[in-house]
């Protein structure tokens, strides 16, 4: 029997991505104009289901414990088959709870963008109503987001998962005849990476508003969505970010006073660990949508609003309840990236004539989403010092992709 043989890394035989030609215009062009239309009527009915159903399914949670613990169930069930199953029956309350509640988040984030309504006061009114409820300060993170849009894959602009560099980490530079040990960097066990992505899922967000954790690593140390005069922000600005200091504050006192009336359990059953998983959901469909091995980043002259749009990835995440309950936020997010402003209703259709247009630009996965998340999580480690079109390198220092070769800077690595 012949000795099976690995076939050795080479950056040359990478798949060369050369980035899009085309101007905002001429894509814009190619999309049906009825698909930019917001209807606001049709916005707030998507609204009342969410409101509906997140009402329905907490006033059936208030049964879930008289039912389980009453004589006759548990004498059905036996004690210990009655526990079991109360608590199976919270998952299920926590599940699809948590989906509704994201899916209000994301009616939150359209009104954050103008795509809800053509009236900006119906935008931020109802904006402000659904984040201060799950959270989020809406005027201040509203701004960094807008940001975000207008700078999307660029290294020095972008203000969210803006990838570390081979010199932030510490590695040094590819020298031929010199073996980079990236064990010795990367070396984490499987239950050690497990519980980093645990964290980043449930810390990730309060973390980023807090503390800029995964933002411009431009900004001061202290910077942060709280400080009215925090440099994310103009002084005009302001008033606004008092305005969801004072909403989150609230929000702080009513949490407090139910759990005073209600109890800190019960809150914590129905309102907390759904809100969690908010912030779980919006971190993994944002974590996807914008870190991937085979999308580019940018610096310089190379990156322009466009080729920043369509670096982020459509992806079947969840299925039909992705769909239902999430708004299509992740099924259609390339198009938002294009065009914050278009309903998120439309973005089936408009996606179509996107893909029609960019082709091999239009990026789709439909990878399991849990398995993407960790495959990502793995092989998105860092960037290169240099370069204007840059991909991500995995825990080995290695890439999936490669710039076209008029973008390419070198490398050592295995030619």
């Amino acid at each position: 029997m012949g000795a099976s043989t690995v076939e050795k890394y080479s950056e040359d035989a990478l798949p060369a991505y050369t980035p899009m030609p085309w101007s905002l215009k001429e894509i814009r062009a190619a999309i049906p104009s009825q698909f930019f239309v917001r209807d606001t009527p049709r916005g707030l009915l998507y609204f009342a289901r969410d409101v509906l159903m997140a009402a329905v399914v907490w006033s059936l949670a208030t049964n879930i414990d008289p039912y389980f613990k009453q004589p006759a169930t548990r004498g059905l069930l036996t004690p210990i088959g009655a526990e079991v199953a109360r608590w199976a029956a919270w998952g299920v309350y926590w599940w699809f709870q948590g989906l509704i509640f994201t899916g209000i988040w994301v009616i939150g984030h359209e009104c954050g963008h103008g795509a809800f309504s053509d009236h900006k006061i119906v935008n931020d009114i109802l904006g402000f109503v659904t984040h201060t409820f799950l959270w989020t300060p809406y005027f201040s993170w509203k701004i960094s987001h807008h940001r975000h849009h207008s700078n999307h894959a660029s290294m020095e602009r972008d203000e969210v998962y803006v990838p570390k560099t081979r010199e932030d980490l510490g590695i040094p530079d590819e020298i031929e005849g010199h073996e980079i040990d990236y064990d010795e960097i990367f070396g984490d066990t499987p239950i050690y990476t497990l519980y980093m992505l645990i964290r980043q899922q449930v810390l990730a967000f309060p973390a980023y508003l807090l503390f800029n954790v995964s933002g411009q690593k431009t900004y001061p140390k202290w910077t942060n969505h709280f400080d009215p005069n925090s440099i994310l922000f103009t002084k005009a600005q302001r008033n606004a970010v008092i305005m969801s200091n004072i909403g989150i504050a609230a929000m702080v006192w009513g949490v407090s006073y139910a759990s005073s009336v209600y109890g800190a359990w019960e809150v914590l059953k129905y309102y907390g660990i759904p809100w969690l998983e908010v912030t779980h959901w919006f971190i993994m469909i944002t974590y996807l949508h914008h870190t991937d091995p085979e999308m580019p980043h940018y610096r310089g002259k190379e990156w322009n609003f466009q080729r920043g749009a369509a670096a982020t990835v459509d992806r079947n995440f969840l299925g039909w309840q992705g769909r239902f309950f999430l708004h299509d936020v992740a099924h259609f997010h390339v198009i938002h990236h294009f065009f914050p402003k278009m309903p998120f209703y439309h973005g089936p259709e408009a996606t179509q004539h996107l893909k029609a247009f960019i082709g091999d630009h239009y990026a789709y996965s439909d990878k399991p989403a849990f398995k993407a998340l960790w495959d990502n999580y793995n092989k998105c480690q860092f960037v290169e010092n240099e370069g204007d079109v840059l991909f991500y390198r995995d825990k080995k220092g290695e890439a999936m992709r490669r710039p076209a070769d008029q973008y390419r800077v070198k490398s050592t690595k295995s030619q």
